[in-house]
């Protein structure tokens, strides 16, 4: 990695540990927080499933803006939007407002995000190709996890030490005040490498352009559609399963108040990122493909959740929670580099946000429902139907693999010497 790859590797990865830092303030105590507005678990991950109904609806319309505008433009209008409604979410709490307010805030919620995907990893695999760089990207995606993880441990731990010390609301306003200073932080610093908006065209006309094109690389190019298509399985039930953790893990310790062991959840996965992330590049050599790696680790992901859903022991579960956080991270650099192997740059920020989306639609047709299954049976009961909901997209990562795609086996020249 020479000089100018070094430094996008650490704007990046100062990025991430901003993003992850102001958003896992929030990541231990979310469930409560709503619990605490005055929410019934149904309508808590009804609120979650309108978020990611906001990341659908506009997942394609911001990647069609990083693609015509610029990336970076697009990471400046997410971080707005973000500290903006973040805000705005504490208010709600504040007002213990109806329910159809935490809806419409949530859309909001998710459109900030979706300024986001797709527009910050494109913008790295761009700058990075810009600078000469001929390493592995799942080494850089890896770098990335353990980052996040640093990041989503302090950042979850501090959130619910602090909210035990003071109120639920606190972790929301520090996480707005975070994401203002990421603001400026990525005004100096970012540029646009290796990529040049296209704005030649009509803002219509462009985006019209844009669209075609990526569903030209994205939605009718097999490999690519069929690993898109898998993603609202385990996407959606991992969201669900993250912030249902939350109180079961206090169900199972006895204590429904202590939101110190409600962080716990979001450090403890954080954790086992940091380790995935770490290890996701060897392992990755460990097998021919690329597939075999993701394959592999969603089949663990799923084994793991319906464990978690059938014990009754606190520190078991913390141990499996662990598992769990693991398998995911040593997944998930793997498939960025196989996805992005297989998109032109062009295009990527856009096939990537459909790549966020099919997974947002997930969240909001399973977030809710397993919601329903939790306050019918139980939180155990909920994450073994989550885990027999993920399995579904296992069949659909198999016929990826058999287009065959050179992405599927593609090393890098540090791996094949």
């Amino acid at each position: 990695m020479n000089a100018a790859a070094r430094r996008i590797q650490r704007v990046y990865l100062t990025l991430l540990l901003g993003n992850t830092l102001a958003a896992s303030f929030i990541w231990g105590i979310n469930t409560l927080f709503l619990l605490d507005a005055g929410l019934t678990n149904f309508e808590a991950f009804a609120a979650n499933a309108f978020f990611t109904a906001g990341m659908v609806i506009f997942e394609i319309p911001t990647g069609v803006v990083a693609d015509t505008l610029g990336r970076k433009a697009s990471y400046l209008l997410g971080t707005i939007t973000l500290a903006a409604t973040t805000f705005l979410y504490w208010m709600l709490w504040v007002w213990h407002a109806p329910f159809i307010w935490w809806a419409v805030v949530s859309v909001l919620l998710g459109l900030g995000f979706t300024f986001f995907s797709g527009a910050v990893e494109a913008w790295l695999v761009d700058a990075l190709t810009h600078t000469g760089y001929t390493g592995a990207m799942e080494a850089v995606f890896g770098r990335g996890l353990v980052v996040t993880g640093i990041a989503m441990f302090a950042g979850s731990v501090l959130g619910g030490v602090v909210a035990q010390v003071t109120n639920l609301g606190v972790p929301f306003l520090l996480r707005a005040a975070v994401l203002v200073l990421m603001l400026v932080f990525a005004a100096f610093v970012m540029r646009d490498l290796g990529f040049t908006p296209d704005r030649s065209r009509g803002p219509i006309a462009a985006t019209r352009h844009v669209l075609t094109q990526s569903i030209d690389h994205g939605l009718r190019k097999k490999s690519v559609r069929y690993l898109i298509l898998s993603a609202p399985f385990a996407s959606g039930v991992g969201i669900y399963a993250f912030y249902a953790l939350q109180p079961y893990l206090l169900e199972l310790f006895g204590d429904p108040s202590a939101y110190a062991i409600a962080g716990l959840a979001a450090a403890v996965l954080s954790l086992a990122q940091i380790a995935g992330g770490i290890l996701a590049p060897r392992i990755r050599v460990l097998f021919r493909r690329r597939t075999t790696t993701v394959i592999a680790a969603s089949i663990g992901s799923v084994v793991v959740l319906i464990a978690l859903g059938l014990i009754s022991v606190f520190w078991v579960a913390v141990v499996l929670l662990v598992l769990w956080g693991f398998v995911f991270a040593v997944a998930e650099p793997v498939r960025q580099a196989y996805l992005n192997d297989m998109i032109p740059s062009k295009q990527r920020a856009t096939v990537l946000s459909f790549d966020s989306l099919f997974a947002s639609l997930g969240g909001v047709v399973i977030q809710p429902g397993l919601g329903r299954a939790a306050d019918v049976w139980s939180y155990g009961t909920s994450l073994v139907i989550g885990g027999v909901v993920e399995l579904i997209g296992v069949p659909l990562m198999l016929a990826s693999r058999r287009q065959n795609e050179p992405a599927d086996t593609a090393r890098s020249e540090a791996e094949r010497d």
